[in-house]
């Protein structure tokens, strides 16, 4: 049965090669005819501060509230992005601080350390872009992303399994290496897509 696929472009730029990473992907899964849609974080008005952190709610932006509603819906989240300071770009943690709330992705329990996961029943896939090799990011740097996402925000809300991707050296890749990357990603969307 084909699935609702919800693609998150971390990348500001939309002429970026995380923008053409997510048109192959998109490609992919609808050779597999998956309902797909793609969130350019780039392109949505919001703040990305989460000025009273989870003191004091912070009203949602309109592209927020619908950004949620996307979220909610798919079955499947695609996390699209560069690696930048061994994080994700400021947009991303932005839309991560404050989307992710208690109440929406996670519920903290009165009087204990647990919490429930609010969005169990979903899959993810993470594909970072490094400007280094995905070995040396391993196992010099300790992927700081990898963890980030896949057990401190997604698994941490219930989405499992979390696929992870990382593709590198982008800074030195000639047209090959890029074209060889689209083509795996649009097989990855395809797969993904069934």
């Amino acid at each position: 049965m084909p699935r609702n696929i919800l693609i998150i472009n971390g990348h500001p730029d939309p002429d970026s090669y995380n923008a053409a990473l997510t048109a192959a992907y998109v490609q992919g899964a609808q050779r597999s005819q998956a309902t797909v849609e793609v969130l350019h974080l780039g392109t949505l008005d919001f703040s990305p501060n989460l000025r009273f952190a989870y003191r004091k709610r912070t009203e949602l932006e309109p592209d927020l509230l619908r950004a949620w509603d996307s979220i909610q819906a798919a079955d499947h989240l695609v996390w699209i992005f560069p690696v930048w300071w061994g994080s994700v770009p400021a947009v991303m943690k932005g839309f991560l601080d404050r989307l992710f709330l208690p109440g929406f992705a996670f519920q903290k329990r009165e009087g204990s350390l647990w919490w429930d996961k609010l969005l169990t029943g979903k899959t993810a896939r993470v594909i970072a872009t490094l400007d280094q090799p995905a070995w040396y990011y391993r196992w010099f740097n300790g992927r700081p992303t990898y963890h980030m996402m896949k057990k401190m925000v997604l698994k941490f809300c219930g989405v499992k399994p979390v696929g992870i991707t990382h593709i590198g050296p982008l800074r030195l890749s000639n047209d090959r290496f890029r074209h060889k990357w689209l083509a795996r990603v649009g097989e990855m969307g395809r797969k993904d897509g069934k």
